[in-house]
């Protein structure tokens, strides 16, 4: 069959195209040229994170674009205009706050707060002990415990984190990743003393621990184990928590490290690759955890580039699930996202300025299709976030879902010259970097020997370049500046909270049955030697009230500890 049988339709004629070229050229030639030399365009960067922006664009610039293959309709691979048919029309976003600090007992005040304003469901942030695995009374976590989350050292602190919240009807998304198994294990023990079974549990576990050797660094174990834990979680909720999303897939971290966009999606995907053929495996079908992959990404300030990014984000993903992997079920091929605006674009000076740009920010996601938001407050460059301004970034939500109109059509930016001519691009670039890295044998040597690190790091370094020579403006930081001013309010941690979760870690201690603790751990050792999922003893041993530190240190006998590349 020849190529011209075999060509997909375009949305426009050649005949049309070479009509406005030839436009196009009379207008570049003429009044443009005219008002260029009466005055020159400004003397800025006018790109995206990843590329060039032109002046204008043109039906030229999507000639190649085909509705069908492209873009399709809303609920239809390639998902390319939303995951459901009628996207907001039919329900909202799901509203987080990212929350947690000090003790279980302060974070679950916190939650119960926020749930009485609105929000629609959980987001945990814990301490970086906790994030570490390691216990509240550990000589490496002291000075840290419950300082940028809530400190977790047992089932029993995610009792009382939950405790009066039915986990059978709110949603849960915790950000944990090395320890994720541990954690999610006690967010399931917790439940069944609520009399909540495991097949009712709805909600997110961070569990993308490639990640963080990337980017964020709260890792534990070398990357081999690692990636087995994520894939013990993806394997066992398969079969017994059906409803739950086994990993989130992190854009996140790497763009707040400092990539580019297509970066962000490029090496992402190339994890999730990771995750997926680990998976594989282990003798599953795609089709039967695919659809409980999930996702957070990062929203920057471009705003046209945000609302591309999510588009092509959709589009690459549905293409390689079903092309690379045999999916079959469309559930499988539809990328499903949370987003938290960026933390790394919030600025000391002038907070108040961070409200502004959470609040564009969360629009291009809204209008980039996302199916959950959580907006970084704008003293989080300070400190953790007080009551109002978590009400603020609340009430942004919903003032862009009730009051702007965004929401009363599907895809509302489709068919932008502008737009579309980015969503293409954006693919084009993240198909090139998985494309490297594929090339490279996976993320896993990508990470290993330091490339992905060293790309990102470039980036950043480029991208501080423009701020500091003044062709990308930061308001408030190189221009318009007034001096660092700050809330009135800033929120700090109670200090004598650590001796409060120091104290019902030791009294804890004394009440558990040491036997049952050591036969759990001991059982956990034997079975990380072997090859067999780890959910079910690491399960036993929270059970037995072993504490994250006790669990996370059985597993680093057998595995040990990762000791990172050098980045240059």
């Amino acid at each position: 069959m020849s190529d011209s049988a075999t060509q997909q339709p375009t949305l426009f004629s050649e005949e049309a195209l070479a009509s406005l070229s030839r436009s196009l050229h009379g207008w570049e030639e003429g009044p443009l040229a005219k008002t260029l030399q009466r005055q020159p365009e400004r003397d800025e960067a006018f790109a995206t994170s990843s590329q060039p922006v032109q002046r204008l664009y043109t039906p030229l610039d999507i000639a190649e674009l085909d509705y069908g293959r492209d873009l399709g309709f809303p609920g239809e691979y390639p998902f390319t205009r939303g995951v459901q048919p009628t996207m907001y029309r039919g329900r909202f976003w799901t509203m987080r706050q990212y929350a947690g600090f000090g003790t279980a007992e302060e974070s679950n005040q916190k939650f119960r707060y926020l749930l009485s304003q609105g929000q629609t469901g959980l987001s945990v942030a814990f301490d970086l002990p906790s994030q570490l695995g390691y216990d509240s009374d550990d000589p490496m976590a002291i000075a840290e415990v419950g300082q940028v989350g809530v400190a977790i050292d047992s089932l029993y602190d995610m009792e009382t984190l939950f405790e009066g919240i039915p986990l059978d009807r709110v949603s849960t998304s915790m950000t944990i990743n090395a320890p994720a198994s541990v954690m999610l294990a006690m967010y399931i023990a917790a439940a069944e003393k609520q009399g909540v079974s495991a097949e009712k549990l709805n909600g997110t576990v961070q569990n993308d621990v490639l990640k963080e050797y990337v980017a964020r660094g709260t890792y534990i174990f070398p990357p081999g184990p690692s990636v087995r834990l994520a894939a013990d979680i993806m394997a066992y909720c398969a079969r017994n928590v059906p409803q739950w999303n086994t990993i989130s897939v992190s854009g996140y971290h790497i763009r707040d490290a400092g990539s580019t966009a297509a970066q962000e999606i490029g090496f992402s995907f190339a994890n999730a690759r990771a995750y997926i053929e680990a998976a594989l495996a282990r003798g599953l079908d795609v089709d039967e955890f695919a659809p409980r992959i999930s996702w957070i990404f990062n929203t920057h300030n471009n705003f046209f580039e945000e609302i591309a990014k999510y588009r092509a984000l959709r589009r690459l993903w549905a293409r390689m699930l079903k092309e690379r992997y045999g999916a079959k079920d469309p559930r499988s091929m539809m990328l499903r996202t949370h987003t938290q605006t960026g933390g790394s674009t919030l600025m000391a000076q002038q907070p108040e300025n961070n409200i502004v740009r959470a609040a564009i920010q969360s629009l291009a996601a809204v209008i980039g299709g996302v199916q959950s938001i959580a907006l970084s407050c704008f003293d989080e460059a300070l400190a953790l976030p007080t009551d109002d301004a978590q009400r603020i970034a609340l009430r942004t939500q919903q003032v862009i879902a009730h009051e702007t109109g965004v929401t009363d059509t599907v895809d509302p930016m489709a068919g932008s010259y502008f737009v579309e001519s980015l969503t293409n691009d954006l693919e084009r670039a993240a198909q090139d970097y998985l494309d490297q890295i594929e090339g490279m044998g996976g993320s896993v040597t990508a990470i290993e020997t330091g490339w992905m690190q060293n790309q990102i790091a470039e980036a950043s370094w480029k991208y501080q370049q423009e701020v500091d020579e003044k062709r990308e403006i930061v308001v408030g930081v190189n221009d318009y500046a007034e001096g660092a001013e700050q809330p009135q309010s800033i929120f700090s941690v109670d200090k004598r909270l650590v001796e409060h979760q120091l104290g019902r870690l030791r009294h804890h201690r004394t009440e558990r049955n040491q036997q049952q603790v050591a036969s759990t751990l001991a059982a956990l050792r034997a079975a990380a030697q072997g090859d067999t999922n780890l959910m079910p003893p690491i399960l036993d041993a929270v059970k037995a009230y072993a504490t994250l530190g006790q669990i996370c240190g059985a597993l680093r006998e057998v595995f040990g500890e990762y000791r990172p590349v050098t980045v240059i």
